[in-house]
């Protein structure tokens, strides 16, 4: 098994519903899913607020097929790639992985990037993130950090433009919640 961390977002359309999809599909191998968050958008573009989600999954699975299945969505949902950090219909990243060991899965190339690099910066990955999985731990280059140390650390403005909507069991309905 690979457990994963995914982090999905959009700003464009209905993005709750887009949301939806996301968890949908990953339904058979969720193991839990945050609230929506609504976040400011991030890298200096300017473009309506994101709605973001985590979400955390474990199947028998690599992770570039977590990422594969994630780019499957992203197409599915027309996404454009025209501007580094715009506006989207729909971003789904892996944000780490770990083996059945619980050891983090490392990896660098032109497609995927383990841990990804620069969760370790972006409250609207790792407030969300610590709703569901408060203990969490990700590996980066000053070694294994506390995901609850990391979002501390994050300038105040940044942790400021991330407010929870609404708790997910009203957003998405019992029938996902893990």
């Amino acid at each position: 098994m690979t457990r994963a961390v995914l982090s999905a977002g959009t700003n464009l359309g209905d993005r709750e519903a887009r949301l939806r999809e996301v968890v949908e599909a990953f339904a058979d191998d969720l193991v839990a899913v945050s609230s929506i968050y609504s976040t400011a958008p991030w890298g200096g573009v300017e473009q309506p607020d994101f709605y973001n989600i985590t979400l955390i999954v474990d199947a028998p699975v690599s992770p570039r097929d977590w990422l594969e299945r994630g780019f499957e969505l992203e197409r599915a949902a027309d996404r454009i790639r025209a501007v580094r950090w715009g506006p989207r219909t729909l971003d789904v990243d892996v944000i780490c992985a770990t083996d059945p060991a619980g050891n983090p899965i490392v990896d660098d190339d032109a497609t995927l990037t383990l841990p990804h690099p620069r969760a370790a910066e972006r409250a609207f990955v790792l407030v969300p993130w610590l709703e569901i999985e408060p203990e969490a731990t990700l590996w980066t280059p000053h070694g294994v950090r506390r995901v609850v140390d990391l979002a501390a650390a994050l300038p105040a403005a940044e942790r400021a433009g991330v407010h929870r909507l609404s708790p997910e069991r009203e957003r998405f309905g019992s029938e996902v919640t893990p």
